[in-house]
């Protein structure tokens, strides 16, 4: 009021032609807008980032570290001073194929410093594990580098570690991780994407000759989106239905050269470019056409089934399907990386625009008084803090993911591929989610590409559709969680698989209201995710069988049924995220790190009642349940603010990996900067 009071009697002034001598006096000049680090003005932190950061890191701390310092050594980096601070971000004013040349010279430095010494030669889950580690820090710098080398090592180099013998692995695997050679995968086409079985490239055995004929039958079987191929690549693994003595086998992948050492087009291939793109213009996307191209029987990637000299096709895998199955079942590592890349990306938006939020202020609640930072409004902190705590959920859950995939085994497939599906459409919907929000938190600054945030939106946008369409993959899912259902039903025996174990108890009871510490307690918490995953579970199969009853054939009741099970989707993803958000919070011992834990695992759930009308839409919640929700969001948003800072810098980025606005904005954007 004393703000209204003081407008009013200025107002006034004007309107009776005449001054007031205390108007004059109840004018003050603003002093200049400064920076002052968020380390000076926040409150102390109230637990130890450091360990923190080896919680959330999970692996590799040291091996993390030293490729951060490697990278920031070296101008091949485009290294810039900021505001008296080093950055370290790639140059988007560069041509695409300036951008694509520096991608490979970066390649060629990180090679020749060891970085991906046992990329494909070591052994053990060590070597795996420091692969994931270092493949992490290389993407925290550039999408585009770490999708190159992802390529060339998971893609290129996973195919023949795991679709070919000793044969394949003594001649390429050492070669592949030194770059004597360049690799690719095509997979893809024009017309195929997604339906990997419906691919159209033909690969036809000559027994008379002992040789493969890879061709391209119509336009629509090119290869496309072939990562590496537009200009760098001389080998692909070429995946084409396989034709046998007049029988298809079905999809087969062939070791093809696409170039010769010289960077020659060999005979008979075709390759042209993707063009420019939203985001990734590091990465040379190709598309590849083969005219009639001759391969030797050995370059059959045989790991699963073979062709003899004769012409015999040998597989110990007879049917189909489950061939087809123990094909793919490999390629998960690419989900693997995509989904654990989504959260660091997630990691790096919130850091730099809750540092911004730490230190940049707007407007004032009391007449002259100082203006408020921005996330000490209750709105800017319910825009970042949720994100904030779904990515510490969600980096525990990528952590699972990785273990989960190292320890793979026959009996791990199916878990593997639904969990790696359900995790990487999730991680990735949220970081694009992250990434608009904290663009528009930062205002006109997210604007510019160095401050990162909105040129990763185009970069990372791709996620949502590569290795997996994210609405196909969550539609696996509720296939898979269907099959598992109609498996113990009809053997009548407890589920012991996908983390269904829970609905071998009696259905979880949802209290009538719900206090505060209840909607903050584990039990609660996990009841109300079970109850939501249990009952679309049971909807989606009585809706299937109704489907089924009425004459559809499954597959097209599965397609009618889309509605349930997406929701039956996300919230197997859900409930999965929230178990290893559990996991790392009981294997903690410090209390100050707990209590933390506690609260961002309790706004992980609590958003996610908010923000999921399933809740609402199948009476999990009651409207006056669903208004106590809200109410605790708000509440834990108040509690968690005083911890942002400790919380962002427990992500252990490095400073020079952020960007000016996340430090001292104002000398970054100095007049001397200008001069300089």
């Amino acid at each position: 009021m004393e703000k209204v009071n003081f407008r009013t009697q200025v107002l006034t002034g004007h309107l009776q032609n005449h001054r007031h001598a205390t108007t004059a006096a109840t004018i003050y000049p603003s002093p200049c807008v400064s920076y002052v680090p968020p380390e000076i003005s926040e409150q102390p932190f109230s637990f130890d980032v450091s360990t923190m950061r080896k919680l959330m890191d999970g692996h590799n701390l040291g091996d993390r570290d030293w490729l951060f310092n490697l990278m920031v050594q070296s101008k091949l980096f485009n290294p810039r001073l900021r505001g008296g601070k080093v950055f370290v971000v790639p140059d988007y004013n560069h041509s695409m194929e300036q951008q694509r040349e520096i991608t490979m010279k970066r390649i060629e430095y990180l090679l020749d410093h060891g970085a991906f010494e046992g990329w494909l030669t070591g052994k053990g889950p060590e070597a795996e594990m420091k692969k994931f580690a270092l493949l992490e820090v290389i993407e925290i710098f550039d999408h585009s580098l770490a999708i190159k080398i992802g390529v060339h090592f998971f893609l290129w180099g996973g195919a023949i570690q795991f679709f070919g013998t000793k044969r394949h692995h003594d001649k390429w695997l050492r070669a592949t991780e030194n770059y004597l050679i360049k690799g690719c995968f095509a997979m893809t086409e024009l017309g195929h994407g997604s339906n990997v079985r419906g691919i159209e490239t033909t690969a036809t055995y000559e027994a008379n000759t002992g040789e493969f004929v890879i061709n391209t039958p119509c336009e629509s079987a090119q290869k496309y989106w072939i990562g590496g191929a537009a200009n760098h690549a001389t080998h692909t693994v070429v995946f084409s239905q396989l034709n046998v003595d007049g029988n298809n086998q079905g999809v087969h992948a062939f070791i093809t050269q696409i170039r010769d050492e010289n960077g020659n087009i060999c005979p008979n291939i075709r390759i042209a470019d993707c063009g420019h793109k939203i985001g990734l213009n590091g990465v040379d996307n190709g598309r590849i056409w083969f005219d009639n191209v001759r391969i030797p029987r050995e370059n059959l990637l045989n790991s699963v089934a073979d062709v003899s000299t004769d012409g015999k096709y040998l597989s110990a895998i007879k049917d189909p399907d489950q061939r087809f199955a123990a094909f793919l079942a490999p390629l998960t590592s690419g989900r693997v990386t995509i989904a654990v890349s989504a959260v660091y990306s997630a990691k790096i938006s919130l850091a730099i625009a809750i540092r911004y939020s730490l230190t940049r202020r707007a407007f004032s609640i009391t007449a002259n008084g100082p203006e408020l930072l921005l996330l000490d409004y209750p709105s800017h902190q319910r825009r970042l803090l949720p994100l904030l705590a779904k990515t510490y959920a969600m980096s525990f859950a990528s952590n699972y993911l990785k273990l989960l995939y190292i320890k793979r085994s026959p009996q791990l497939i199916k878990t593997i591929h639904v969990v790696s599906s359900a995790f990487k459409a999730t991680l990735t919907w949220h970081n694009m989610r992250t990434l608009q929000e904290c663009r528009e938190a930062c205002g006109g600054q997210g604007l510019k590409t160095e401050n990162r945030i909105g040129q990763m939106k185009g970069e990372y946008d791709v996620q949502s559709t590569f290795e997996g369409d994210n609405n196909v993959l969550m539609q696996q899912v509720s296939k898979a969680l269907l099959a598992e259902y109609v498996a113990a039903k009809k053997r009548n025996k407890p589920f012991k698989e996908l983390g269904l174990e829970h609905m071998n108890r009696s259905c979880p009871v949802i209290p009538a209201q719900l206090a505060s510490s209840t909607l903050r307690s584990t039990q609660f918490q996990n009841d109300i995710f079970c109850l939501r995953e249990r009952d679309l579970l049971n909807r989606f199969a009585a809706e299937v069988s109704q489907y089924q009853a009425h004459g559809e054939s499954k597959e097209s009741a599965f397609v009618v049924s889309y509605q349930v099970a997406e929701d039956l989707g996300k919230a197997f993803s859900d409930q999965a995220i929230l178990q290893s958000a559990i996991e790392a919070e009981n294997n903690v011992k410090d209390a100050s790190l707990k209590n933390i834990l506690a609260l961002l695992r309790s706004m992980y759930v609590l958003v996610t009642l908010e923000e999921d009308a399933a809740f609402l839409r199948y009476g999990y919640l009651s409207t006056d349940n669903a208004a106590a929700v809200r109410k605790e969001v708000a509440k834990l948003c108040s509690e968690i603010r005083p911890q942002a800072l400790a919380l962002v810098s427990s992500f252990g980025i490095p400073d020079a990996f952020l960007s000016p606005i996340a430090f001292d904005w104002v000398a970054a954007n100095s007049w001397s900067t200008v001069q300089n």
